[in-house]
């Protein structure tokens, strides 16, 4: 074998080499300077005019509050009795 075909057929090998190893690290997609995630910068306007509103808080009625309040003892009762009996 000549010595510029050997050189060559290692070249090819590198070459292969590398592009197996750009496939396996994912970088043939991206460009090794991106990274991962939401790309930085301003928010899209739909978002960024929601974002702005003040969420609105949600209110409990004083019998919704009650009916929690005795379905919580209720199940409160409920434990007691079943740790006393062991």
């Amino acid at each position: 074998m000549e010595v510029s075909r050997i050189i060559a057929e290692i070249d090819a090998q590198i070459s292969k080499l590398q592009q197996a190893r750009a496939v396996l690290a994912g970088a043939t997609h991206q460009s090794a300077s991106k990274t991962p995630g939401r790309p930085k910068g301003r928010k899209p306007a739909a978002k960024a005019a929601t974002a702005t509103a003040a969420p609105r808080k949600r209110k409990l009625s004083p019998e919704g509050r009650k009916r929690i309040a005795d379905a919580m003892k209720k199940r409160w009762a409920e434990r007691r009795k079943q740790n006393a009996k062991g």
